[in-house]
Order: C-alpha cells, then structure tokens, then sequence
C-alpha cells in the first residue's frame, strides 16, 4: 500500500494520461472525484507503439474565409473549445505514437512557433518549414531537409478536427506498398430542385431532390520519400497533382476511407460547428 499514491482528479480536463504514466512510471492511473475512485486509465487502449516515421502539419494558410478571425491570427491558432485547433490535432498524431513533427508556415508564422516552439513542452520534437511565399499545398515537400528519414511520411492539413485512426492509416499504406495514399470522406448533398434530364423538346426523366454521393479529399496523406523528394526546394505544387503524377507513372496510389469523425474547418460555418462537437462526450479525450 502506498500512504501516498498518484492520481488524477476527475475535475482536471483532458489530461495526457500517457505522458503522466511515462513521468511517474506506472502502468496505470486512478481517477478521484470525492475521495472515491471512479476509474482507472492504464496502458490498454493506449499507445504502446512509438513511431519514428514524420509529420508534416500544413499551417501557412491565410484563413481568409474566417476573416475577420484570422486578421491577427492564423487559421491553425483559432481555438476550438480551450485550445489552437492544431494543438488538438497534434495531441491526436502523439497519442497514436508519432513524436516527430514539421509544421510548414507562411502567415504569421511567429504566432505558430512563439506557441509550440521545438515541442518540448508538448512531448514531441518540432521543425518548421518556412515559406518565402505561398508554394501550394505540397511545395513545403521541397523544404523537407535532407536529414529527414524514417518514410513514409504523413502530411495533414492543420485544420482539420478528426478521430481518425493515424496508426490504421500509416499500417495501411505500408502493407500495401503504396507510393502515396489519401484519405477520402464520404460527402452527400440534397440538390433542392427536381433534376430534369431531357433530349432536345422530349422529357427523358425527373427526379426530384436526388442526394448525391461524393468522396472528397479529407486532407490526410501519407507519401514515400520518392514522392516527397520528387518536390523541387520553393517549387510551386499542388498534392493533388503528387498524386496524378504518381498515377500517370503508374506507382501504387491508394484511398483511405475516413468513417471516424472528421471536420475540415475552413468556413465560418464550420468553426462554429467545431465549438459544438468538440464538447460532446466522444471528444473527451481530444
């Protein structure tokens, strides 16, 4: 028996169980509310895997579709509840067992680095990717330093609120030698108009208010070096063009479906959306 154990009331929010069982070397940590014990978080649904392989987070966006948030501070560094969203975000990748990170910035990048700095505080290791001017959404490839190696790498978009699976989406592509693989989400609209197709005067069919069923670019990718590498340093480039040329080399180019909860935060909208979610009981652990 201890006289004086380790334990965490349920009045704190969100605390990184993981890196507290790391500190204090234990495999598991009661939690108090009243002097009663109504749980215990151990190592099982932990991470037990640490994974060398980098993160690129992608934050040098303007955000000029939240304008007026983003006036003074970057879209990434918006808080959704009580933190940056980026920060949730990293929290996600480290609790998935990544700890290596590269956070390309452009737009007040200042505001980025003065907060993570070299990750230290946040339990990983963090290097920044400068921008000297918007390189598209993968010219930040180009400044992936030399050095860099444990491929494959992930590339996320910093804007982005999920649950998904980091580790089931790395496995994934690995096991299936994939050059490059990106995640989809299933996206469905209500076109609100009946939908009238028709040959010259003569009416061939009409539907009306069909829902239509997309599968949309969720943000997520994972590339091997060849893929990143293939960046020129301050080349101007899009992902979404990796990926063609992958495809038209005819290299492995996987989808990942996304079904765990997923939230692109790039209009007013769904900021607005984040602020809800992010307090409902499946987020607690974000």
């Amino acid at each position: 028996m201890k006289k004086n154990p380790f334990f965490v009331s349920s009045k704190i929010e969100n605390p990184d169980f993981l890196l507290l069982m790391k500190e204090k070397k234990v495999n598991s940590i009661p939690i108090i509310s009243n002097s009663k014990v109504i749980g215990i978080k151990g190592l099982q649904g932990e991470v037990n895997t640490e994974y060398e392989n980098p993160v690129l987070l992608m934050a040098g966006g303007y955000g000029q579709r939240l304008r007026p948030l983003t006036e003074d501070c970057p879209k990434p560094m918006l808080k959704v509840g009580q933190k940056p969203m980026m920060e949730i975000l990293l929290n996600r990748f480290k609790k998935s067992g990544f700890k290596n990170f590269y956070i390309s910035t452009l737009y007040k990048s200042e505001v980025i680095e003065e907060h993570f700095g070299n990750g230290e505080n946040f339990g990983v290791s963090i290097k920044y990717l400068n921008e000297p001017e918007p390189l598209g959404t993968g010219g930040a490839l180009g400044l992936i330093p030399k050095e860099c190696k444990n491929f494959p790498m992930i590339i996320c978009n910093a804007d982005i609120l999920t649950k998904v699976n980091f580790e089931d989406l790395l496995k994934f592509h690995k096991k299936n030698k994939a050059a490059a693989t990106i995640g989809i989400r299933r996206y469905q609209f209500e076109i609100p108009y009946g939908v009238v197709q028709g040959n010259e005067e003569t009416l061939i069919s009409i539907e009306e208010k069909p829902l239509k069923t997309y599968f949309v670019n969720a943000g997520i990718y994972v590339l091997n070096e060849s893929v990143v590498r293939s960046v020129k340093k301050n080349q101007r480039v899009d992902l979404p063009d990796l990926l063609k040329q992958e495809i038209t080399n005819k290299n492995k180019a996987l989808v990942f479906p996304i079904h765990e909860y997923w939230l692109d935060i790039g209009r007013l909208e769904d900021f607005k959306k984040a602020q809800i979610d992010i307090n409902t009981i499946s987020f607690n652990e974000l």
